[in-house]
């Protein structure tokens, strides 16, 4: 980042949070008057970064396939559960009505091997039969069982097996991308379709490894989206900021996540996005002090203001004055963080 843009940036960002005066003037002895903003927002650095889903998946096949139907395309809202596309499931169909069938052959085995035992009990009661003989149908019924439960647990894998064909959403979310067209062979492990949650996102950005311990709490840390929808900068406060525990042995850089409040909207995966801190050092900006626009009048070659002291007497005060932005005028020098200017300098010319 070069240090013009970054000092374009930082005065960017001190702008945004002084722009509400109106709500700050008071009346004085008649006067209207308003504060001395100082910028605190000033001492920040800023880092690019990149907006990412805190949930984002990517859908794959368990199963081989053609793809028979896609049912949502890249930017619907699905819910949980949802139908994303098919995949062709008649061999699977087919296997799964043979284990059924085999289901039903072994339990018709099964009822003939309970009576056969019950047959074989009552003869052995009247000792018609021996000991060796009755053991003998009690196996062939245990071994029934045994394998009317095999068909059973093959007939539930293949229905499972069935279900895999089709894809469902794990959440509601948006879909991102689909990267197939009917047609298409789906195969284990291929990317399908990406899914995101829209409610959960956070900003990741690269910092040097010596300002990761700026990233020690979300005061003072800021979100700057200059892509914004409403076609300037927009501003958010992060609600949690993590710094992952390893660095980057290439870059000796570490990976600082800002998490967005539930349910930011205008904000997607993929948007660049800065991350600002609280810088120290070398790094760490002056504040800058900034007043409305219409406070400053001009007497010759001198710029002044009128300051209200505490007994409501306004006092001219030359200052001097930097750039100018949406209203405000940065003071560089003659007025101090707190004060009070009249905001109508005729009128407190009259009132002296």
């Amino acid at each position: 980042m070069s240090l013009s843009r970054t000092r374009t940036s930082i005065l960017t960002l001190s702008l945004m949070g002084l722009t509400s005066f109106a709500p700050a003037l008071v009346q004085a002895q008649g006067l209207t008057t308003a504060p001395v903003k100082s910028s605190q927002q000033g001492k920040q650095v800023g880092f690019d970064g990149v907006v990412e889903a805190v949930r984002q998946t990517m859908v794959a096949a368990q199963v081989p396939g053609a793809i028979t139907a896609i049912d949502v395309k890249t930017g619907d809202h699905v819910k949980a559960g949802q139908v994303l596309l098919r995949i062709d499931a008649q061999a699977a169909n087919q296997n799964a009505s043979a284990s059924e069938a085999q289901v039903q052959a072994a339990k018709a085995q099964l009822n003939v091997a309970t009576k056969e035992v019950e047959r074989q009990r009552q003869l052995y009661q009247k000792q018609y039969i021996s000991q060796s003989a009755l053991d003998r149908a009690e196996a062939q019924y245990q071994a029934t069982q045994a394998q009317v439960k095999a068909q059973l647990a093959q007939a539930g894998a293949a229905r499972t097996q069935s279900g895999y064909f089709v894809i469902k959403a794990p959440y509601d979310g948006v879909v991102a991308d689909v990267p197939v067209v009917l047609g298409d062979m789906a195969m284990p492990g291929r990317p399908l379709m990406t899914v995101y949650d829209p409610k959960a996102m956070r900003v990741t950005a690269a910092v040097p490894q010596s300002a990761a311990p700026l990233a020690v709490s979300t005061d003072g840390a800021k979100v700057e989206l200059p892509a914004g929808t409403q076609g300037g900068a927009v501003w958010l406060t992060p609600s949690r900021i993590q710094v992952l525990p390893t660095v980057d042995p290439a870059t000796h850089t570490v990976q600082v996540r800002m998490d967005l409040a539930a349910g930011t909207q205008g904000v997607t995966p993929g948007m660049f996005a800065r991350a600002w801190l609280p810088a120290q050092g070398q790094e760490a900006q002056p504040a800058r002090l900034y007043v409305p626009a219409k406070a400053v009048f001009k007497r010759a070659e001198v710029s002044a203001v009128y300051v209200v002291n505490s007994d409501g007497k306004p006092m001219m005060r030359q200052v001097r004055t930097g750039s100018q932005s949406g209203g405000l005028v940065e003071i560089l020098s003659g007025v101090s963080a707190g004060e009070r200017v009249a905001t109508e300098p005729q009128a407190a010319a009259r009132s002296r």
